[in-house]
């Protein structure tokens, strides 16, 4: 399926009427594509009762236009907060790339959703067994808030459930303590803005442990925390705690996009995604591990059957349907050839502070015309201690744009989401 879905950008282009339906934009488009099986239509003809314009901007903004046709921004490490000053300064004397990597700090997802227009999102996720794991950082106990006064400790913490954080015991402030309470907020905003775009919400199931050397904190502390592994019951447990917030008319599901398709790849191919008019005021989910964490997820699963989350699985497997690809200068033509085909692609427009810092556009710009329907940034907003000015954001400032891959001809962006 692989060499099927990679096809030119230029061999993809929409045609140049207008006035076209969906039905035969569509056709078009995905012959051009390779496929000949169109799958489900969304309309195949004008609409008598309304006036020719005002059915054409209903096409293109909810019955023709589908998920995987728009492009918006999201946030990366959404959840983030940066370390306090002295414990940052004593991370940079371990590990200076470390420091400098974590030096960013987001505003509550909330805020991010209503006043930024961030319509993707991403959270790290840790198991907590024995609840309480995770209350006590290292990095809280050496340097408090309030020297000399210790922290208090948060009750959310001592509670059940899977808690969210960049790295235990030095990168541990965030802006939701637990991912239940994260979800809370982002199901809060969406039921104040139900005609929203679908939001799309990346996981990462992690167990990394601080790797502080031995002999450079002061005696008496505790160990550094052992986080858990993932394993096929934790996984289980990720899909309980979406769904004990978000009920199924408020999800885009695998399957719900599979349909009555063999596979879900197949779906997306031939069928498609759901339209925006399908899927408004809805969140997708996607698991952002490629390794031991995503077999295990899948396994028993096919085509992700009875799952909550799309996995970033190879073209050609039958789960593949989403696709994280976040170096869009390397894999700026792959990501333009997966666009095409009908994938759902992520990828980064900056990382680890690099682009912020030094004013550099090359990998922002690649990652826009990559045609990746959600690019991520830490720099929604330009952060003035960096002087550069870099940040992103789309070209007319709309909270969305259409495809530059693909979307249809006549596509308003303000028409998207008012």
């Amino acid at each position: 399926m692989l060499s099927t879905a990679l096809v030119s950008v230029d061999q993809a282009a929409s045609p140049a009427g207008a006035d076209q339906n969906c039905l035969g934009w569509e056709r078009e488009l995905r012959s051009a594509a390779g496929f000949d099986d169109l799958g489900r239509p969304t309309i195949d003809r004008l609409d008598g009762d309304r006036p020719f314009g005002q059915v054409l901007r209903d096409w293109v903004a909810d019955d023709c236009l589908r998920v995987n046709y728009v492009q918006v921004l999201g946030t990366h490490n959404s959840y983030h907060i940066e370390p306090r000053l002295l414990l940052l300064q004593f991370i940079a004397t371990l590990n200076p790339e470390a420091a400098a990597s974590i030096e960013y700090t987001h505003r509550p997802l909330g805020e991010q959703l209503e006043i930024l227009g961030i319509r993707q999102l991403e959270l790290d996720v840790y198991v907590d067994p024995d609840p309480g794991r995770f209350a006590l950082p290292l990095g809280q106990l050496v340097f408090p808030a309030n020297p000399p006064q210790p922290d208090p400790v948060k009750l959310p913490l001592l509670g059940p459930g899977l808690k969210v954080l960049h790295v235990p015991d030095v990168d541990f402030e965030t802006r939701c303590l637990t991912f239940v309470a994260c979800l809370q907020q982002l199901e809060d905003w969406s039921d104040a803005n139900p005609g929203h775009l679908p939001v799309m919400v990346q996981v990462e199931a992690k167990d990394d442990a601080a790797i502080i050397p031995p002999g450079v904190l002061p005696p008496g502390l505790p160990d550094p925390v052992t986080p858990v592994p993932f394993g096929p019951s934790e996984l289980d447990g990720l899909d309980a705690e979406i769904r004990s917030v978000f009920g199924e008319h408020q999800l885009i599901t695998p399957d719900l996009v599979r349909g009555d398709r063999a596979t879900l790849e197949e779906a997306v191919l031939i069928d498609g995604w759901p339209t925006l008019n399908e899927t408004r005021g809805r969140f997708l989910f996607t698991l952002d591990n490629e390794g031991t964490e995503r077999d295990l997820y899948i396994a028993g699963h096919p085509s992700l059957e009875g799952r909550v989350m799309f996995t970033s699985s190879p073209p050609g497997t039958p789960e593949a349907a989403f696709v994280k690809l976040n170096d869009p200068v390397a894999d700026g033509e792959l990501i333009k050839s997966l666009v095409a085909a009908g994938y759902i692609v992520r990828t980064r427009a900056d990382a680890d502070t690099v682009e912020a810092r030094f004013g550099l556009t090359v990998r922002r710009d690649a990652a826009l015309a990559s045609g990746a329907q959600f690019v991520s940034t830490d720099y929604p907003e330009a952060d003035p201690a960096f002087g550069t000015g870099y940040l992103v954001d789309l070209p007319g400032g709309d909270v969305a744009r259409c495809n530059p891959v693909l979307s249809p001809p006549g596509c308003d962006p303000s028409t998207l989401e008012g």
